[in-house]
């Protein structure tokens, strides 16, 4: 055997791809980075603000200031303090001199109100997580699987390949029987390409992953107009004129009917609502960008596997509406490629194969790797 042929079967053996570990399984991500980032954001960011309101309560102590008579002593300003927060109505006069009141409980309510926000942009997470992440698992784990076992079937292909054209008398004849095979399909992969195909006419993650994003951005609206219904109507008055002549004081004299207040922690809710409508605002277009990652296709995965004999899902069935869970899958393998480990060899042998002269002598993977094995480096043309 000569020193090329060598050379050529321990390149063909060091081209093989290893068996898959089982930490593979373990170390897919079933959430793209955008996705991860608007959950972090969504729900840390409320929660984060929320603890600083509740640090600002706890440590401030009494959330209001209310200027007591002067007649009235220590207990009795606390006894103020604490009955004009409980109730939190403002009592004032329309344009005509009637009385009218206004309800500030809003503002006590307010960070518990974020809390609430929280759980709401959590819940597009927790749909996605149980509804359509353990089946996106499994199609992850069988097409890497596959596209790997692709890659090899391939590099073994060309070894027999190798080991026929040694043992042919003929040059010519073993070429015509192998372009006869490239028109037959016989390096198909029908297992994988059906696979694919059925995953093109199903609709349940697309419809999953829609709704997800719909319901987020559902909520960040509902919470930027909640914050802005809190500044139009509570968020400008800082200032409140407490009533606290009920019940056993309602006939006490020395008691006025108005105790004016002034809310002590008003700028912190104010910068604490203000952070959250705006980055709300601007996550907004970051939703209805992923929403609409759908509606094209990501071809740039599969058309490099498309090097291999007979691999062409994207030039035959690639063809219809991008609202199905192969665009959905293709999405989520662009975010593994880490995983799938025979698309960097590809991606190198299209490199390369970029970078030959005469590139219509190599058509696939298969071609490029008969150059290597020390076959003839030409072909007959059609």
């Amino acid at each position: 055997m000569s020193l090329s042929h060598t050379a050529a079967e321990y390149m063909l053996s060091d081209a093989l791809l290893p068996d898959p570990s089982s930490s593979r399984a373990k170390g897919l991500r079933l959430e793209l980075p955008s996705d991860r980032l608007l959950k972090f954001v969504t729900v840390g960011l409320p929660l984060c603000l929320v603890s600083l309101a509740f640090a600002r309560e706890f440590s401030a102590g009494s959330q209001i200031s209310c200027f007591s008579p002067t007649n009235f002593t220590g207990k009795q300003s606390a006894y103020t303090d604490t009955a004009c927060w409980d109730s939190l109505i403002h009592h004032g006069f329309d344009a005509e001199g009637h009385a009218v009141t206004k309800s500030l409980w809003a503002l006590k309510v307010f960070p518990y109100s974020l809390l609430v926000v929280a759980v709401l942009m959590y819940l597009p997470y927790l749909l996605w997580r149980y509804a359509a992440a353990p089946a996106l698992h499994s199609d992850l784990l069988f097409i890497i699987d596959e596209l790997d076992k692709s890659y090899n079937r391939s590099v073994r292909l060309v070894q027999h390949m190798k080991k026929v054209q040694q043992a042919s008398a003929e040059p010519e004849q073993f070429w015509e029987e192998y372009e006869r095979a490239r028109r037959e399909r016989y390096f198909e992969f029908p297992l994988l390409e059906r696979y694919l195909t059925c995953k093109q006419h199903a609709h349940a993650l697309a419809f999953i992953y829609i709704l997800r994003n719909l319901l987020l951005l559902l909520f960040l609206a509902a919470t930027c107009l909640y914050l802005v219904f809190l500044h139009l109507n509570i968020f400008f008055q800082d200032e409140f004129s407490c009533s606290i002549k009920t019940g056993l004081l309602q006939a006490e004299p020395h008691i006025p009917p108005l105790i004016p207040c002034k809310v002590v922690f008003f700028s912190v809710f104010q910068l604490i609502s203000v952070s959250i409508g705006s980055i709300y605002v601007l996550l907004i277009p970051v939703v209805i960008y992923n929403a609409l990652q759908l509606c094209q296709w990501d071809k740039g995965l599969l058309s490099v596997y498309e090097m291999l004999p007979a691999f062409d899902l994207l030039s035959r069935r690639m063809l219809t509406c991008p609202l199905n869970d192969l665009n959905v899958i293709l999405l989520f393998l662009r975010a593994n490629i880490s995983e799938v480990t025979s698309f960097s060899r590809l991606n190198a042998v299209s490199a390369l194969r970029e970078a030959t002269a005469n590139k219509e002598d190599i058509d696939t993977v298969i071609d490029f790797m008969t150059l290597l094995a020390g076959l003839e480096t030409t072909k007959p043309k059609h």
